[in-house]
């Protein structure tokens, strides 16, 4: 983990967005330049060197978080979006919610087999997201070079989810417990 303490900057919001839920807004580390800044190279610098290509980020949160990681990593942002807000053609592919489903898409030239992907997001909470982009990654025949998170909700155990899926390393700056 990176020698900063990121927990200071992120907000806890009880009862949000209903009782008994205690959300973890991002965005008094994203207003903190330092916060902002620090947590974006920690994220990119653990994986220089890597030769990755691509930074999918899912919406809207992970978009914060990837893009300017990209940028650092020198490599191309692929943002997965909700179904019907991208324009062109695109892949999608389902994921399972507390209740029900949802879905994430990608338009259909982003990736190419010799890519090699990062995955960002703000947080994983159960690892559905990340399978559903995991998923997204082997339809085109590219390869996960790793899963880099902001926040890691371990009490979720979201690795035991994603390990069924890959091999690839994860990495979070913030692990609550």
């Amino acid at each position: 983990m990176a020698d900063f303490d990121y927990e200071k900057l992120i907000t806890d919001i009880p009862d949000y967005p209903t009782a008994g839920v205690v959300f973890k807004d991002i965005t008094t580390l994203m207003k903190d330049p330092e916060g902002f800044a620090r947590s974006i190279d920690d994220l990119a610098d653990h994986f220089m060197g890597r030769g990755i290509t691509k930074v999918v980020g899912a919406e809207a949160r992970g978009f914060m978080v990837a893009a300017p990681v990209a940028y650092r990593l020198g490599a191309g942002f692929v943002p997965a979006r909700k179904p019907g807000k991208l324009p062109r053609e695109t892949y999608s592919e389902s994921y399972a919610l507390e209740y029900g489903t949802d879905a994430l898409q990608i338009h259909t030239d982003a990736l190419e087999p010799t890519d090699k992907v990062l995955l960002v997001d703000d947080l994983v909470a159960t690892g559905g997201t990340a399978v559903a982009q995991l998923k997204m990654v082997e339809h085109f025949g590219a390869q996960v070079a790793g899963l880099a998170f902001l926040m890691e909700l371990d009490f979720l155990n979201p690795r035991k989810l994603i390990s069924q899926h890959t091999d690839a390393e994860i990495y979070s700056l913030v692990h609550i417990q």
